[in-house]
């Protein structure tokens, strides 16, 4: 049996399925609402029951009282319909909605990708589950007060492990010891969600998303949020590399375009080799996407990677009339070593 939970305020519904979480459901819905440890502790999921009854599996959790209950406030982390719903909740439009959390995480898995590209996915503490919207980064903190920042790869609806891509950098402490040293069942500790690169839901603008190199990672976060949310807008996706093992995931862009009508795919090598057989675009990533989109006026664009790339992009986008308001970008600074 599944019951209607309605958001007050705003036009967003969502079913929710027998013995599932007010949480659980909004995620798997593509709504974002407020949580942290998702366990009933923290209470930052508290909201109001404005008409309809809630039951908690477990009884009453911490992070609620009785005259809390008994006024309608319900931690909806814990919270199970035992009715159709309406609350009231703050749902998580902005980056800014969503406090950074420093965590422990175990080295769940580690997956080599390309020659000099690791996936590393992480487990949280059970009691423990980490808020952000797809595109945003964490930090690593190592020794010393060093930071390390990497791009999430997942989505808040697909969080049992966080993915992050790890390209090996000549001499970087962290990207070092990945490639070297890290095993799985090791314990590294984080601080995020961070930045303001994310999906922006509210727009029908054909979307173009640009990755350059492991800037690849964000990408892949917008792009699964997109298809959960079914989103029919136009979306070309461009991944610039040097030579084809560069592109180290590079059925699964072909997989998304070979589903899905309005989703293209264009990869883009700077330097392949003849021995490559190489018969796809070549150049600069972005230079190839205002020869396929010389007009940028209607679009939104989504760009990740390093700098030189973001640099000289924002001015061939700006040049081909992309306004500045519809540019959202993730700089990948190096950390000096």
């Amino acid at each position: 049996m599944s019951y209607q939970v309605r958001i007050a305020d705003s036009d967003h519904a969502f079913d929710v399925d027998d013995g599932e979480s007010v949480i659980d459901a909004a995620l798997r819905a593509g709504l974002m609402l407020p949580y942290s440890c998702r366990g009933g502790t923290c209470g930052t999921c508290m909201g109001d029951v404005v008409e309809g009854r809630i039951a908690y599996p477990d009884g009453l959790p911490p992070a609620i009282d009785a005259d809390q209950d008994e006024s309608g406030k319900a931690l909806f982390c814990q919270a199970r319909p035992a009715s159709d719903l309406v609350i009231r909740v703050k749902e998580v439009r902005e980056a800014g909605d969503i406090r950074p959390q420093r965590l422990p995480a175990r080295v769940e898995a580690i997956e080599e990708c390309a020659p000099d590209v690791r996936r590393l996915f992480l487990k949280l503490p059970r009691d423990k589950r980490l808020a952000f919207l797809p595109g945003q980064y964490i930090d690593f903190l190592l020794r010393g007060g060093q930071r390390r920042s990497f791009s999430l790869a997942n989505t808040p609806y697909d969080d049992d492990l966080l993915e992050l891509h790890i390209r090996h950098l000549p001499g970087g402490v962290f990207s070092g010891h990945v490639f070297n040293d890290l095993k799985e069942g090791a314990l590294l500790r984080f601080e995020g969600p961070l930045g303001n690169f994310f999906l922006r839901d509210d727009s029908d603008r054909p979307m173009i998303l640009m990755g350059g190199g492991t800037g690849f990672a964000p990408v892949k976060g917008i792009m699964e949020q997109a298809l959960h949310l079914g989103l029919k807008r136009p979306m070309h996706i461009y991944w610039g590399a040097r030579r084809p093992a560069d592109l180290y995931l590079d059925s699964l862009p072909r997989q998304w375009a070979g589903q899905a009508s309005n989703i293209a795919y264009t990869p883009v090598l700077s330097d392949p080799e003849p021995a490559d057989e190489w018969r796809g675009a070549t150049g600069f990533v972005h230079e190839q996407v205002v020869r396929d989109h010389p007009d940028l006026s209607g679009f939104d664009v989504y760009m990740s990677g390093p700098p030189p790339m973001i640099n000289a992009a924002r001015e061939a986008f700006a040049a081909a009339g992309l306004p500045s308001d519809r540019l959202f970008y993730d700089s990948f600074e190096a950390a000096p070593e």
